[in-house]
């Protein structure tokens, strides 16, 4: 188990895996002997409520920053997700086709939803956030949010 920043807002306990890299979106990388495995934070699971289905883009799709990586569908929202990098979907997580709910239950560990073999990290690298920064944004974002209920 990763080290973990946490936070309370509200009544919402919010973790942040400090081995990994963060988009502003959300989405958390982490680097793996050449593959780069990507999921979504605690953070943005949590605030899109339960997950229904977990759809993302099939094995062999290439990706550039920003194209669709795939999708999430909640109760409350449907969100199409930015890829932080360039490279291919090598292996989507098979366990998200059966139970879409790992994303909730285990959005640092067994809900992941993709491997990318990537083409281009060390400028991918640098425009993700680390873990304190992320941290510190998410947290910004949760108060903002909490302050509006």
């Amino acid at each position: 188990m990763p080290e973990l920043l946490q936070t309370i807002i509200d009544k919402f306990t919010f973790t942040v895996a400090t081995d990994r890299l963060y988009t502003d979106s959300h989405l958390w990388v982490k680097w793996e002997d050449g593959l780069v495995r990507v999921g979504l934070s605690d953070y943005i699971q949590q605030s899109s409520g339960d997950v229904a289905f977990a759809e993302p883009e099939p094995a062999g799709t290439e990706l550039a920053p920003g194209d669709d990586l795939g999708s999430i569908e909640t109760i409350k929202v449907n969100l199409v997700l930015p890829s932080p990098i360039s490279g291919v979907i090598k292996e989507v997580n098979p366990a998200l086709e059966d139970r879409p709910e790992l994303v909730n239950q285990d959005p640092y560990g067994e809900g992941w939803l993709v491997l990318v073999e990537v083409t281009g990290w060390e400028a991918d690298r640098a425009k993700l956030l680390d873990p304190e920064s992320y941290f510190k944004m998410m947290k910004t974002e949760a108060e903002e949010e909490s302050s509006k209920l």
